[in-house]
């Protein structure tokens, strides 16, 4: 069975018929879009996906630093820069 990750699903044909009404009533959630009652993937408002991406981003650049904190530092002066 699969996991549904979301509040709210619904179906394909739903979501063609009412789209702006499906993603209003999801109240800032993300709504799983089901096709012969299978996840087929999930809209989330794009408030919600711009929070998203941000978090992403700042693990990616957490990571970094995690992967750079044993780098031993270059002596550098900003003429060299």
């Amino acid at each position: 069975m699969q996991n549904v990750l979301a509040d709210k699903a619904v179906s394909v044909s739903e979501l063609k018929k009412n789209s702006s009404t499906v993603i209003g009533s999801a109240q800032d959630g993300p709504v799983a879009v089901l096709n012969h009652n299978r996840v087929m993937g999930y809209m989330v408002p794009a408030a919600v996906f711009e929070v998203m991406i941000e978090r992403l981003e700042d693990l990616e650049l957490a990571e970094l630093v995690r992967a750079r904190a044993n780098e031993r530092p270059v002596p550098m002066s900003l003429d060299d820069l």
